[in-house]
């Protein structure tokens, strides 16, 4: 299996980045809203939410204060406003970026999104023009200190429970499944004690890029700041090979 462990790599460090100034906890907070409010309060009943607080608790947050954020939902879904939206483009020598944004003014979004990239030298480009060059997919992250499993124990666990592959990083074991089958995947991990950092669709590059240039580096690292710094933005994904 290739690929997608540096984007995990990738990933990890944002999410860390993210944790330490909260605003992973104000991301998984728009997504529940949105959750209970397509679905219901109920996560046995509601996937998406069932997801998110698995997402949540991955990240540390308290069960408290997701109880509360299910709560403050169901008693207020005629004012929940996000809606999700996609942006492509390209960065510096043709890197490939997506943005994933939760926002509740669409029009302030585009503006900071298309910000970022005129910073960092990019281009925001139009629906389709670099999605095909990733596949999406189920990603569920293990940290290996968290896990007593035998490697191969865990993996044969993993792939009776409908995972396409396993593959052992340095210091995590990595899930993939298809998208449709990661809550069922998760939870049969779940049942079975497994401990899991993350789990969530995710769109993984077919191929990385690398740069050369300092100063495309520089544009390119200018450009991804920017976007996780907004608090709109959900997720990033890109094809630069760090």
């Amino acid at each position: 299996m290739s690929g997608h462990s540096k984007f995990a790599n990738i990933k990890h460090k944002k999410e860390k980045n993210d944790a330490a100034k909260g605003k992973i906890f104000t991301i998984i907070g728009r997504e529940i809203a949105v959750a209970v409010k397509e679905g219901g309060p109920d996560p046995a009943n509601n996937f998406k939410l069932a997801a998110v607080i698995a997402k949540a608790k991955s990240n540390n947050m308290p069960n408290d204060t997701i109880e509360r954020g299910i709560k403050k939902a169901a008693g207020d879904t005629g004012n929940v406003a996000y809606e999700y939206v996609t942006y492509e483009g390209y960065g510096p020598n043709g890197i490939a970026i997506i943005v994933d944004a939760l926002t509740d003014n669409k029009n302030r979004t585009a503006a900071n999104v298309r910000s970022a990239f005129t910073k960092g030298q990019g281009n925001v480009g139009t629906p389709g023009c670099v999605s095909f060059m990733f596949d999406k997919r189920g990603l569920i992250i293990i940290d290996k200190e968290e896990c007593d499993m035998d490697a191969d124990d865990l993996m044969m666990t993993v792939l009776d429970a409908g995972a396409e592959d396993f593959s052992e990083e340095e210091d995590s074991y990595e899930v993939l499944t298809d998208p449709d089958s990661l809550e069922t995947v998760r939870e049969a991990m779940e049942k079975a004690g497994i401990p899991m950092m993350s789990a969530e669709v995710t769109m993984i590059p077919q191929n990385y890029v690398t740069l050369t240039d300092e100063t495309a580096v520089k544009n390119l690292q200018k450009t991804l700041d920017l976007l996780e710094e907004d608090d709109d933005v959900q997720a990033v994904y890109h094809n630069w090979e760090e």
